[in-house]
């Protein structure tokens, strides 16, 4: 069964992320996407995350298919105009990449190359409206493509914690006619926030699955707090942070108490380990997944 097959069925799903790195040597990522093989129905590939420059999302996908994963191509706005977005994701059909999750993207003064010229030609209910056309068999223009049309399974990001949510909502919802299949969160630390979004979104029957960041210390829980929109980590949190002994397994404790809480909520989890994927053997084993 592959991940689009999955969404529609009652299995908790569990998505993991990994970072291309900043050169071309890729066998950090392909040993940390072994430790988790048959492990997760997914794996994102960032694409140019925090707007940092790296190896490129597309092709890290596909040497993540050509292995044997089911990779989620993430594809933002930010770096392409429409003629580059649209032959990126021809080219993800022509890998068998079937999954792409559509980011507008971090501004590039957020980065490592602050002069960079920012495009976002489109933003990302405009690229899946861009998709739906494809796999209709025409480009954004209505010409007609040769061949067969591409096929995908198109996801959505979606932010529960942002204040004021409505404009969060509106978003989905033009995302889902735009043709989003499913949303990955941003991180959830408060499940009483999460349980609240939820509430408001009954009316969208699409599968969630619910953002985990690996907290690495109090201070980076303070930062988020800070600087990350919609993030809210409870002060309880970051004081078990504060006094733990190991970091490291605190930090997998709370994340696994964190997914029990979200089981019965939402369709799924999307665990974001933020430099630390070695651990997630560890955390899907305390987490029972």
């Amino acid at each position: 069964m592959n991940f689009k097959e999955k969404l529609n069925c009652s299995k908790f799903l569990v998505t993991a992320e990994i970072g291309p790195p900043k050169g071309i040597d890729i066998k950090r990522i392909l040993d940390e996407a072994e430790l988790i093989r048959n492990r997760v129905d997914a794996i994102n590939v960032t694409d140019l995350q925090s707007s940092v420059m790296r190896l490129g999302s597309l092709v890290v996908s596909g040497v993540l298919k050509q292995k044997g994963f089911e990779p989620v191509f993430q594809v933002t706005c930010r770096d392409r105009n429409r003629l580059a977005l649209q032959s990126d994701i021809l080219s993800a059909g022509l890998l068998g990449i079937e999954n792409i999750l559509v980011l507008t993207g971090d501004h590039p003064l957020s980065g490592d190359h602050p002069e960079a010229k920012p495009v976002f030609d489109l933003d990302s209910v405009q690229l899946m409206q861009v998709i739906q056309k494809l796999q209709q068999g025409f480009d954004m223009n209505g010409s007609k493509l040769e061949g067969v049309a591409p096929k995908f399974c198109v996801g959505a990001a979606v932010n529960p914690g942002a204040e004021p949510i409505e404009p969060q909502i509106i978003k989905m919802e033009k995302k889902i006619t735009a043709g989003a299949q499913f949303f990955q969160t941003q991180a959830v630390y408060d499940v009483k926030i999460f349980k609240e979004f939820l509430s408001k979104i009954k009316h969208l029957k699409v599968p969630i699955l619910a953002g985990i960041v690996l907290l690495k210390s109090a201070d980076m829980a303070r930062y988020m707090n800070k600087n990350v929109s919609g993030v809210s980590v409870p002060d309880a949190l970051i004081k078990e942070m504060e006094d733990a002994l190991d970091r490291q397994a605190k930090s997998i404790e709370i994340a696994s108490r964190l997914i029990e809480e979200l089981k019965p909520l939402c369709q799924g989890v999307h665990i974001m380990p933020i430099g630390w994927n070695k651990f997630l053997p560890q955390l899907l084993d305390k987490a029972k997944l």
